[in-house]
């Protein structure tokens, strides 16, 4: 039973569609607005391709609305524990392709570029009310 927390867009290299879905810990936190978020908040994120719909194309005459396409990157999730992930500011960061965890060098990559957002307890997305 994981709701979502937000949808995004990402451009660049990673060019997806993305769904970020949150267990009732992570939910109840981003009602809440609390910050940091508390032990035992699991945070996931779905990512696809993305095509563009053709019956809108052929409606507005240019490509217009996508849709999801093939999944992309795996899973990824995040685990609050304040006390196990203490070096990685209180999160657990994990991949699966296929079902099977990614590599420790894939998942090292995690922390570093979430320090960005530090001052937000190193979440990028914000609740879609």
């Amino acid at each position: 039973d994981w709701r979502l927390i937000s949808v995004g867009h990402e451009e660049g290299h990673l060019d997806d569609l993305r769904a970020v879905l949150g267990n009732d810990v992570a939910i109840a936190a981003c009602r809440e607005q609390r910050i940091p978020f508390p032990d035992g908040t699991i945070i996931a994120r779905l990512a696809w391709g993305y095509t563009a719909l053709a019956e809108s194309a052929a409606a507005f005459g240019s490509p217009q609305s996508h849709v999801a396409g093939p999944p992309k990157e795996g899973v990824q999730f995040m685990v609050k524990d304040s006390r196990r992930y203490a070096s990685t500011g209180g999160w657990g960061y994990a991949q699966f392709n296929g079902g099977k965890p990614a590599s420790e060098s894939v998942h090292a990559t995690c922390f570093p570029c979430h320090q960005i957002v530090s001052s937000r307890d190193f979440v990028f997305n914000r609740y879609a009310e």
